[in-house]
């Protein structure tokens, strides 16, 4: 049985999906499965999808949405199925592969090397000797975003939006999938705000005492992203969401 399972979330993605990289790496960790979510897409997603799992028949399997939910509802619905398995660790990484697979491995040795840690948050960090290729303007954006996200919280977050993410499986850690999200674009913060709500006046450790940032080695931007400037607006009305829902 694989021990990590890896839900990627898929619309309209046939041209950018890097069907070489996902096989070669399933090759060389057979202990990992990728759970391809195909959100309604109305291109050739789903065949490209279909054929990837004809490949690799061990280590990927394809979940098709006939009608597209957004992303945040792709990933709950994968993550959910991932959950029902045996694995030990669950998560989600975003189709672009704008952090690299290989990225996975070193997730998990942070786990093993933190027996108290139950999520590992990617986080794009220029720093010297990592090679992190993000524009400018949305460079500038996600700090601000990244502290708006931090204030409303209550949590030093540097990073809430790298499309990196996995969980140690538990009870508690599938909770936070339960129920619908309320937002779309900004699913990450909203994840956290749940798991703030769900160990408050309890004895369970603390949110940052169980999530620990990774600055990721490599990210760089891929042609043909679904976010735009327009978004951050709608991530601020968001974040207005999350905070009157669970953090009052």
């Amino acid at each position: 049985m694989p021990k990590t399972v890896i839900v990627v979330p898929c619309y309209n993605e046939a041209r950018r999906l890097l069907r070489e990289a996902f096989l070669d790496f399933v090759g060389e960790r057979p202990d990992i499965h990728l759970l391809f979510v195909n959100d309604g897409s109305t291109d050739a997603t789903l065949e490209r999808l279909q054929e990837m799992q004809a490949n690799a028949p061990e280590n990927i399997t394809v979940l098709h949405q006939p009608r597209n939910a957004g992303k945040a509802q792709a990933v709950r619905a994968g993550m959910l199925q991932a959950f029902e398995g045996d694995a030990d660790y669950v998560g989600y990484w975003d189709a672009d592969l704008a952090t690299p697979l290989d990225e996975i491995p070193l997730f998990l040795e942070t786990f093993e090397a933190h027996p108290t840690v139950e999520i590992v948050f990617g986080s794009r960090v220029n720093l010297l000797g990592r090679n992190i290729d993000r524009r400018a303007i949305r460079h500038v954006m996600g700090r601000v975003f990244a502290t708006a996200a931090s204030l409303t919280l209550g949590l030093r977050v540097y990073d809430t939006q790298c499309g990196a993410k996995l969980f140690r499986k538990s009870d508690a850690m599938e909770e936070l999938f339960v129920d619908p999200w309320i937002t779309n674009w900004i699913f990450d913060v909203e994840l956290m705000a749940r798991l703030i709500r769900q160990r408050a006046g309890t004895n369970a450790p603390s949110p940052a005492e169980v999530i620990y940032e990774q600055p990721v080695r490599a990210w760089h931007d891929v042609a043909g992203s679904k976010v735009g400037p327009a978004d951050f607006m709608k991530a601020i009305f968001e974040m207005v969401a999350i905070h009157y829902r669970y953090l009052r």
